[in-house]
């Protein structure tokens, strides 16, 4: 494994792995929506296209040895909409597959297990599930990153100005991840001698409730931030009219429900422990 695609490079997600895989040595090849918003990094070339463009995707993989997908559903999307992890994500496999890629790695989702759990039912968890199903029944070897919460959401998303913005309460500790140890992992992957698809948890050292992860985050950064907390049901209501509030309903619904276990030792073994804990990651931020 030499040369490597990624799709979704120039996400709070992807661009970690992007630089890491550059960094160790792979020739790495990045796909962007325009080149206006393309990032200089050294050992890192980049590809105008789309994923709902077959020859931007074609020229991407032409003579590479993997593709890393970093895809995801936009909180604005409906489920009657076009999805780069449904759709694009079948433009990917398809042409994968006809120009001899050896293997494909994707960043799914550990919290989406919560499907079905407690009436719980969303078509966002069953489009991911789905995704998952595609790429194990592609014939593809594949490599599967099941991840747990990021750090870098306390920043992006629960962060806004001065104020932590948090609503229900997280009956259930997360194992929070840096993306920068989640990258070194997906590196290591690319070292390894694997066969058929293999599944990894990705998971932090220490497990935390979003309050907790809050505070610490609120103790370790040099910012004076707030914490506001509005009832989850108060999301659902305005959910009936916006369609952000609709998917942030949903996926705090879940984040506070599930039952989270440490199930992350395999991926340890083999492809390294996270080393960043929630106290460096605030204080670098």
């Amino acid at each position: 494994m030499k040369k490597i695609a990624v799709i979704g490079a120039s996400g709070m997600l992807g661009w970690p792995v992007a630089k890491a895989l550059a960094d160790a040595g792979f020739e790495v090849t990045a796909l962007i929506r325009s080149s206006k918003n393309i990032k200089p990094y050294p050992n890192l070339n980049w590809v105008e296209g789309d994923l709902r463009n077959p020859e931007s995707l074609q020229k991407l993989l032409m003579g590479k040895d993997a593709v890393h997908l970093n895809l995801s559903v936009k909180q604005t999307e409906k489920e009657t909409d076009w999805h780069a992890e449904e759709q694009g994500l079948e433009n990917v496999l398809q042409i994968a597959q006809a120009v001899n890629i050896k293997r494909v790695t994707y960043l799914s989702s550990l919290i989406m297990n919560y499907q079905g759990t407690n009436n719980f039912d969303w078509w966002v968890f069953r489009l991911k599930q789905k995704a998952v199903a595609q790429i194990k029944n592609s014939g593809l070897q594949a490599a599967i990153f099941y991840p747990s919460t990021f750090m870098e959401t306390l920043v992006h998303q629960y962060k806004a100005g001065p104020f932590m913005l948090l609503a229900g309460k997280s009956k259930h500790k997360q194992y929070f991840i840096a993306a920068a140890d989640y990258a070194q992992q997906v590196v290591q992957s690319y070292k390894l001698s694997l066969t058929g698809t293999q599944d990894y948890v990705i998971q932090g050292p220490t497990a935390y409730t979003t309050d907790e992860a809050v505070a610490i985050f609120k103790q370790n950064t040099s910012a004076n931030l707030f914490t506001l907390r509005a009832p989850l049901g108060l999301i659902r209501f305005y959910g009936r009219f916006f369609q952000k509030m609709h998917y942030g309903f949903h996926i705090l619904e879940a984040l506070n429900d599930y039952p989270e276990k440490f199930e992350a030792k395999k991926t340890w073994q083999q492809l390294g422990e996270p080393k960043i804990s929630l106290e460096e990651f605030s204080k670098q931020v």
